[in-house]
């Protein structure tokens, strides 16, 4: 049966109460492939307590519970099959720095429902305030195979643009261990396909699959370590379309493009960090092992 597109449109916000600590920040960046090298002090900034920087992308696991993916399933007239789900993308603004501690509130709601015909998405909203006011501002878009065909609105294409035709100004390549999946599903998100061979096989893929969130995760901390001097601060907002699976084991290799005429400070000197102005970096990211095949897409950094 077709998704009730109006009743879902129409639903009141759902709100919750969320809180999350140092041990939340600490798994979550275990689970997107921080820690290696263990000892390294670039990488103690997201592992250690006396040192913690809270990536931007934690706030789409912070106060765990289901990702938002999950929870757009249980907005009145939507009534699917999880295995027919799929994550098609997912955009981050940060009103504020995310705080290593912090207790909000998180209102979410559907802000959007496409008939594609063959299949619906669903865009499902989530502000998040907390005492001091507007924390982030999070959308997951949620593709639902075989349940268009209500005559909606189409919306904009799905279609993943190409990458930029210029040569990347930085390539970095990202190993994937074998148990990420299993590592990156303890800060909330249980969805078997993730897990469980038999539910990987009924949605259609040969094996589990890493989340994709867990891939956003690793790109946006690779950006950070790469262009910003690790300064995860200077984030404003993420954004990007999931154009493939990545299976755990592989090999992600994250090709960057600064914007034209941004200040270098550390390739001459050595550093980590590269840009230095306000700007976006434009982001494409494909699975080495299975020929570069695209990971992510329309994948943008605005920083400042």
């Amino acid at each position: 049966m077709p998704i009730d597109a109006a009743g879902a449109l129409g639903a009141a916000p759902r709100v919750r109460e969320i809180a999350w600590d140092h041990k939340d920040v600490q798994l979550y960046h275990l689970g997107i492939g921080a820690g290696r090298p263990a000892t390294d002090p670039h990488e103690l900034r997201y592992t250690l307590e006396s040192r913690l920087h809270v990536l931007p992308s934690f706030a789409t696991v912070a106060g765990g519970g289901a990702p938002g993916v999950i929870r757009t399933l249980s907005v009145p007239g939507v009534d699917v099959d999880l295995a027919h789900v799929l994550h098609g993308g997912q955009r981050l603004r940060l009103h504020r720095p995310v705080p290593v501690r912090g207790r909000a509130t998180a209102a979410a709601r559907v802000v959007a429902a496409y008939d594609k015909g063959t299949a619906a998405v669903l865009v499902l909203r989530t502000e998040v305030t907390d005492a001091d006011g507007p924390l982030w501002t999070d959308e997951a878009e949620v593709y639902v195979r075989g349940e268009g065909g209500w005559g909606g609105d189409r919306g904009p294409s799905g279609r993943p643009s190409p990458p930029p035709a210029e040569r990347p100004d930085r390539v970095v390549e990202r190993a994937v261990r074998e148990d990420q999946a299993l590592l990156y599903r303890l800060s909330g998100d249980g969805n078997p396909l993730h897990a469980d061979p038999e539910f990987a096989a009924r949605a259609g893929f040969e094996r589990p699959v890493l989340h994709g969130l867990c891939t956003y995760g690793t790109t946006l901390k690779t950006v950070v370590d790469t262009l910003l001097d690790g300064d995860v601060t200077r984030v404003r907002a993420y954004r990007t379309r999931f154009a493939g699976v990545v299976y755990p084991g592989e090999t992600l290799r994250v090709r960057m493009w600064r914007p034209a005429g941004a200040e270098r400070h550390g390739a001459e000197s050595g550093g980590a960090g590269e840009v230095g102005e306000a700007g976006e970096v434009r982001v494409a990211v494909s699975a080495v092992e299975r020929d570069d095949a695209p990971v992510l897409a329309d994948t943008v950094v605005r920083y400042e």
